[in-house]
């Protein structure tokens, strides 16, 4: 069965041109690709008192029409005298954009699916591709999911290219790489594998290259894909390949050794080794001052605690544990479930589900209208199912209170793991109360201490406590403290900068 996978997915070698008539290798073509309305050829020839024939072939939409109708005009003015000329007509047909000589029916086909313009020369075995594409691509615009304050307003767009220009305009070094990898036989995905010659290690470089060259696929539509096909770990709910829009985290990323991926068509590019605690960081801990930055990001990594435990801890105390509760409380706590149908347990679950869906609904709905539910929905929703009896207020609170904490986090993808566990915490602390919310921690403790991201730790920066780690990990240090890269680059290659302490002169 492996074998016959590995055959689907080889790509069709053709013959060779062996036929020097034009009108054949199109025919060719053509029956091979199929006759659709996009699929145009035009005849043309070169000089203008010559026999000469000449034809075109490209596919609608993909090209630059008006281009094309330029290059055929200059064609009436090639000499008549050299039109037998291979160099020439090669070096004629440069003007209009880049040539590539074809002498096999694959390498044709493949560049006229790429957009490329093929140009047919009668009594000539090769073809050429004239690289004169059309690009309607979206303009560099501001980060749609991860908006700062202060710093840089710009985030990647679906073309490859722009991508690549945009961290190029941010690292000027000569040791920085764009490794090309294409993906998918039908699809034909460009892939750039980036990163820093002398700061990266070897080591997860060649782990990277391993994986993705034992991909065999048919398609790569997006980076999740991607990331689906080359992570550690796949039965966890927990990220291991970080995913960003913003040029500046990516070339933050690039000088502390990681390697970016860059996905053609794709405006998240992925970062790899990824630790838990870099989907807690945030591009705007960088452009504050350190104490402020560090605060905010204490701040975070709180709301992990409370978006995981705060409704497990509320089941757990109300319901096993109510000598935990102060008396005062404990009055208004059961004057409000007092004619509520349902157990602690139900009434947090019902509310859990109600904003998963409100959630969900606000997240696919158009941004209009799904600000507006989101808002309206849980002020109705909250308040009437209040005053109907069957929630009691302190539930909603503590709903609420939830999901407003997992939102804090700058990275969407580590909302959900985060959300998952919760409903799983819940189960424990209807059960054994507070003992079950303790074992559920030992469990995913144990469970994330497993978890690798090409052969780094996923704890890394947390456990275990090196000193030197902790520059930017918890808290973030100021720039003149962080003068060590993180531990999985090679000491050779670990220290960043050598910049004294700020001394006062006046």
């Amino acid at each position: 069965m492996a074998l016959l996978l590995k055959r689907r997915f080889q790509p069709t070698q053709f013959k060779s041109f062996l036929s020097s008539s034009m009108n054949v290798n199109i025919k060719t073509i053509l029956s091979i690709i199929g006759k659709s309305d996009d699929v145009i050829v035009r005849h043309f020839s070169l000089g203008a008192n010559t026999e000469v024939n000449a034809s075109i072939l490209y596919l609608d939409g993909l090209v630059d029409t008006p281009n094309i109708n330029f290059m055929l005009s200059q064609a009436m003015l090639f000499p008549d005298d050299e039109q037998h000329s291979w160099s020439k007509v090669t070096t004629f047909f440069e003007k209009s954009g880049d040539v590539v000589v074809h002498k096999t029916l694959d390498e044709t086909i493949e560049a006229l699916l790429k957009g490329l313009t093929l140009v047919f020369i009668d009594k000539y075995v090769s073809v050429l591709s004239v690289d004169m594409v059309q690009t309607n691509d979206r303009q560099v615009d501001i980060p749609s999911s991860e908006n700062i304050i202060r710093g840089p307003k710009q985030a990647f767009v679906e073309n490859i290219f722009i991508n690549m220009s945009l961290i190029r305009r941010r690292i000027k070094d000569q040791h920085l790489r764009f490794e090309p990898f294409t993906f998918g036989e039908r699809t034909q995905t460009k892939v750039f594998v980036t990163y820093i010659t002398d700061v990266i290690d070897p080591a997860v470089l060649t782990e990277l290259k391993t994986r993705l060259n034992r991909i065999d696929t048919d398609a790569i539509h997006t980076g999740a894909d991607l990331e689906e096909l080359i992570q550690d770990a796949y039965l966890t709910p927990f990220p291991t390949v970080y995913a960003t829009e913003r040029p500046d985290v990516v070339t933050n990323h690039l000088l502390d050794g990681r390697i970016v991926l860059i996905v053609d068509g794709v405006p998240f590019p992925l970062v790899v080794p990824a630790p838990f605690v870099q989907f807690i960081h945030s591009a705007e801990d960088y452009t504050q001052r350190s104490d402020i930055g560090s605060l905010v990001r204490l701040l975070r990594f709180a709301c992990v605690f409370i978006a995981l435990l705060t409704p497990s801890l509320y089941v757990a105390v109300t319901t096993f544990h109510q000598e935990l509760i102060p008396f005062n409380l404990m009055v208004s706590l059961a004057a409000q479930s007092e004619g509520t149908p349902f157990p602690t347990l139900a009434e947090v679950l019902i509310m859990e589900v109600i904003f998963e869906i409100i959630r969900e609904a606000s997240i696919r709905m158009p941004l209009p209208a799904g600000q507006a539910l989101s808002i309206v929905g849980a002020l109705v929703i909250g308040t009437a199912i209040v005053e109907a009896g069957i929630i009691s207020s302190s539930v909603v609170i503590v709903v609420a209170l939830t999901a407003i904490s997992s939102f804090v986090f700058p990275t969407y993808a580590i909302g959900i793991p985060l959300r998952i566990c919760r409903f799983i915490v819940l189960i424990f602390a209807s059960q054994l109360g507070l003992l079950g919310i303790f074992l559920f921690l030992m469990l995913l403790l144990l469970h994330l201490c497993n978890l690798k991201s090409f052969g780094v730790p996923y704890l890394e920066g947390l456990s275990p406590f090196i000193q030197k780690e902790q520059s930017d990990s918890l808290i973030r240090l100021p720039k003149w403290l962080q003068n060590y890269r993180p531990r999985f680059v090679p000491k050779n290659r670990s220290i960043r900068q050598n910049t004294p302490k700020p001394s006062k002169r006046l």
